[in-house]
């Protein structure tokens, strides 16, 4: 039963996707991002703000705290990774020495979020990460999907995909 639904939730991401990025251009030039629910939006611009405060701070155990233990994060440049490794992965870019300056932004009219019912949050978006390399500023702008599940009161994101890398 728990690989049926991983797969249904895994057909869902990959439609919500699918649609959502071949119309987010589309959109962003004609109109902006009007939420169903602006408190949902809120709650999880509040949640994105915790987590990359802590990733702009090094913050490796609060981190840990933002993610489900089953979390599957898919990116287009490194595969997909669970927990450990992901874990592994933020301790891994805090302790390097020539990415002490790397910080996240969020291109925060690129926000959209869509109620899951049953199940938490789809947060959509683009974001920036920005360090100096030799000397240079370098920036990066990738688009995001995060799925947030609101568990026992407690907001943690379960899927993550991250592209353009």
């Amino acid at each position: 039963m728990k690989k049926l639904v991983q797969n249904i939730l895994a057909i869902t991401i990959a439609t919500v996707l699918i649609n959502a990025f071949s119309l987010t251009s589309a959109k962003a030039q004609t109109t902006a991002f009007k939420p169903k629910d602006p408190q949902l939006f809120n709650t999880i611009a509040h949640m994105d703000s915790v987590m990359f405060n802590a990733f702009n701070n090094r913050k490796l155990d609060a981190m840990k705290t933002l993610f489900t233990p089953d979390v599957e994060f898919y990116n287009d440049g490194k595969g997909v990774t669970g927990y450990d490794a992901t874990m592994a992965g933020f301790k891994g870019i805090f302790e390097n020495k020539q990415a002490a300056d790397l910080r996240r932004d969020l291109v925060k009219e690129s926000l959209e979020v869509y109620p899951m019912p049953g199940y938490g949050a789809i947060e959509m978006g683009t974001h920036i990460f920005i360090h100096t390399e030799n000397g240079q500023k370098i920036i990066g702008t990738m688009k995001f999907v995060h799925i947030w599940q609101l568990k026992d009161g407690q907001w943690k994101v379960a899927r993550v995909v991250s592209v353009g890398h």
